[in-house]
């Protein structure tokens, strides 16, 4: 079975983050959607709300799973035997911090990372730039998913 795993924060999950989710879950077996843990950052939404949206909003593709972890995302790889990390890049930018943590990944673990150019549709999302937007009372609306945007305005109006 081909299996890949997909990484990050997902404070919260963006269209930009599903259409990287979806093609890769077109390309392999299963994808696994690993959200972390980061004790050092405060985040707007506990791990446990964010892990129960991404697979509220990824249940249609059946070979979507989502699961948290705490540490090297390697190290989740191989207690996983997942082989492969994929990664969106929306702007040069992000391939020259990205390139590096693949070459790291590689060198300590063998793992590889693929990297999918992001649809230009959604290169400036970000999920820091969805929470500034929402915090000031702008529309996010069709750049994160209905329930996320929902659960985003709700949890914003209560800071």
């Amino acid at each position: 079975m081909r299996r890949v795993v997909c990484p990050g924060s997902f404070d919260p999950v963006t269209n930009g983050h599903l259409d990287i989710i979806s093609r890769a879950s077109r390309l392999y077996d299963e994808v696994v959607v690993a959200v972390l843990i980061n004790k050092n950052k405060k985040s707007l939404f506990t791990v446990e709300e964010r892990a129960g949206m991404i697979t509220e909003v990824t249940k249609e593709y059946g070979n979507v799973r989502v699961d948290t972890f705490y540490g090297l995302t390697v190290d989740y790889c191989k207690e996983q035997d997942i082989p492969v990390i994929v990664r969106g890049l929306r702007a040069v930018s992000d391939y020259e911090y990205e390139l590096q943590m693949a070459q790291m990944n590689h060198r300590i673990a063998g793992v590889e990372t693929l990297f999918m150019a992001t649809n230009p549709e959604y290169a400036f999302l970000s999920s820091s730039l969805m929470k500034e937007v929402v915090k000031f009372g702008g529309d996010a609306s069709g750049l994160v998913p209905d329930l996320v945007h929902d659960r985003l305005v709700d949890r914003l109006r209560q800071e």
